[in-house]
């Protein structure tokens, strides 16, 4: 079991109103609201966001990325990114924090765009998402996300998946300590999360739990059988509040 020890933050990746609600209904701490999740996720309209806020009360990570496909951003694209970020700061800036990200042509973080995109965002946290799993030194990239002021790192630590990255996030979760926080993700279930949180020491999980029948949709039964798999013992995270009637 994880350690009782470590607050667990379970987040759940969503791409729609009802799958929002679902998942707060089942138990998530936090949200993670994308469109396109077949593509990894783009950023969802600022209607969707709205109404997710009036029907949950669950804090709210939002993806802003203007297309699928590579990191490597245009200029208008970056426009783009930014006139969206705006748009966020003018709703529950209590509960929403920004997921983005850019790379360089050559796959290195591109800085004068996350600088750009952190100073628009203000007051809202920036979260850089699973982009950082194709750079190839991922600690020199944590050190350059500090000094941009990004509050948090999404990623599997360059692995396919969580449980194979385990060791590179441990390390990744030690040089962060006390400066930005991690959140684990990639292929994460509820017969692997608690070794998960073993193996990294991270106290944070990032999933899709999708329906069968209709993928882009959430099964609430998947983000029940993760809180399961904590409890007792490891469920120590916030007390949830419930979805807003």
């Amino acid at each position: 079991m994880p350690n009782p020890q470590i607050p667990v933050i379970v987040e759940v990746c969503v791409g729609d109103v009802h799958s929002a609600i679902v998942a707060a209904e089942a138990g998530a701490d936090r949200l993670e609201l994308c469109a396109d999740l077949s593509v990894g996720g783009t950023t969802p309209s600022l209607g969707t966001v709205r109404t997710v806020l009036r029907h949950t009360r669950t804090p709210l990570r939002v993806m802003v990325r203007p297309r699928g496909g590579d990191f490597h951003f245009a200029t208008s694209e970056a426009e783009a990114m930014r006139t969206d970020i705006a748009a966020l700061r003018t709703l529950d800036t209590d509960r929403i924090e920004v997921v983005t990200g850019g790379l360089t042509s050559a796959r290195h973080l591109d800085i004068p765009l996350m600088k750009s995109l952190v100073d628009e965002a203000g007051p809202l946290p920036v979260v850089f998402h699973k982009a950082f799993d194709e750079i190839d030194d991922q600690e020199e990239g944590l050190e350059t996300l500090v000094d941009l002021g990004v509050t948090s790192l999404l990623t599997s630590g360059g692995a396919a998946t969580a449980l194979e990255g385990a060791a590179r996030l441990h390390t990744l979760a030690q040089r962060a300590r006390g400066r930005l926080r991690l959140t684990a993700a990639g292929g994460i279930r509820a017969h692997n999360v608690a070794q998960v949180l073993r193996h990294t020491g991270i106290g944070e999980i990032h999933f899709r739990s999708p329906s069968s029948g209709s993928p882009e949709t959430t099964d609430p039964g998947g983000v029940h059988a993760v809180l399961e798999a904590l409890s007792p013992s490891g469920r120590t995270g916030p007390p949830h509040p419930g979805p807003r009637r």
